[in-house]
């Protein structure tokens, strides 16, 4: 009888690396939460974290980012332990990068955007997300082509060597350059298509899911619309746009799942998104989902808003949606420092009273995998919708009779 023999693939290692920054007001306890979604990002990944390294300087050094003393700690740290990977909660210059490779010599070296752009390629399923993560890689990639032709500095012979070297590099760039032109032509293409569905959608009332990475808003999006859409605890679960028709009420209307968005996103990964953050830029209306669970949530809550700036020409009617009301928990703690430390869920009352229901805007506080409070948030959403559907049909286009939607008789 023949036997097979499986071998597990061995989870590749990493150490983290990060900066806290006096000058621009990065404190040792962010730089620590930073790390901590870095350690989550390596994990999407598929590797490990097994040491975080960290140094608090007045200001991140141009040449190497950290000083050449913790370069040194680290370059023993991973030659002693072996770990193949190092990664930089900042993104690095070219120039940076290269130095730093001189430093751990035989380490492959990766910051927090090419580290989400493997997480990216990996995710996606489309065509469209495809080469729009192919975009964004390629745009990555190309200032950073001379750092690859330093094997050439160790051969000797001058001009007659260096001359191809030269060539090669031109080569290169001149050949992303190109793909990059024909990628950004194939995604315009895309785009043009998609403007033509969004308009064929007819008037329907649009609303789109946005939220941090990890918000929780592909599980709402299956809750709301009784689909399955792809939904995991793990960041970037979600890349491709996925639009549902739904009724609440009998008032039709289309809700889109976006990509999330996370803290220090280059522009140009954003820009290689541009069609699918177009359902954010053309919808009605905003569904902002937060995870209110998460330590960071106010900060997590800014990024996203601040991306929504960038976005949109002008405001949209949004709801925040805090979600994940299910682990937010306050600790209960008697006077007896022996009775045992008991966290509680906070009541609904109890949210309404906290300070994110009077700054916020209209909110609404639920569960998502527990279905807890959802019908205060199709409440809502029909409110939104029906004021939106008003001011688009005012002529009897539906008629609302007892909170009903209905359309109106011949």
């Amino acid at each position: 009888m023949v036997q097979y023999h499986y071998t597990k693939e061995e989870t590749e290692k990493a150490v983290l690396v990060g900066v806290s920054s006096r000058a621009a007001g990065v404190t040792p306890a962010v730089t620590r939460e930073h790390l901590d979604e870095l350690a989550f990002l390596v994990e999407t990944a598929g590797a490990e974290a097994v040491k975080v390294f960290t140094q608090d300087l007045e200001k991140p050094l141009t040449a190497t980012l950290l000083g050449r003393g913790k370069l040194e700690e680290i370059r023993a740290f991973v030659e002693e332990q072996e770990i193949p990977l190092v990664i930089f909660d900042d993104e690095l210059t070219p120039t940076q990068a290269r130095n730093i490779e001189s430093v751990l010599k035989g380490r492959k070296i990766l910051d927090r955007t090419s580290l989400i752009l493997d997480i990216f390629a990996k995710r996606a399923r489309t065509a469209e997300a495809r080469a729009q993560v192919e975009l964004a890689q390629y745009q990555y990639l190309l200032p950073r082509l001379s750092g690859m032709w330093t094997h050439l500095e160790r051969q000797r012979g001058g001009i007659g060597l260096r001359g191809p070297g030269e060539t090669e590099i031109e080569t290169d760039r001149r050949v992303i350059r190109d793909k990059i032109a024909r990628l950004k032509e194939q995604l315009a293409r895309v785009d043009r298509q998609m403007v033509t569905q969004r308009k064929n959608r007819g008037k329907l009332t649009r609303v789109a899911l946005v939220g941090y990475t990890n918000a929780g808003k592909s599980t709402l999006m299956n809750l709301l619309s009784k689909s399955d859409v792809f939904a995991e605890n793990k960041l970037f679960a979600t890349l491709d746009t996925t639009v549902r028709k739904i009724a609440i009420r009998n008032v039709p209307l289309l809700l889109a799942d976006t990509v999330g968005f996370i803290r220090k996103l280059p522009h140009h990964l954003v820009e290689a998104f541009k069609s699918t953050l177009d359902e954010v830029r053309e919808a009605d209306a905003i569904l902002h989902v937060v995870d209110v669970a998460h330590p960071l949530f106010e900060e997590q809550m800014q990024v996203v808003n601040e991306t929504l700036a960038g976005l949109l020409a002008a405001p949209r009617p949004t709801i925040v949606v805090f979600n994940k009301i299910d682990a937010f928990t306050r600790v209960e703690k008697e006077e007896d420092d022996l009775t045992p430390v008991e966290r509680q869920n906070y009541s609904l009352d109890d949210l309404k009273r906290m300070w994110m229901n009077k700054q916020c805007g209209p909110c609404v506080y639920i569960s998502a995998t527990r279905r807890e409070n959802i019908e205060e948030l199709k409440e809502k959403l029909y409110e939104v919708a029906r004021e939106i559907h008003s001011a688009r049909f005012p002529f009897n286009d539906f008629l609302y009779e007892e909170g009903e939607a209905v359309m109106p008789s011949s």
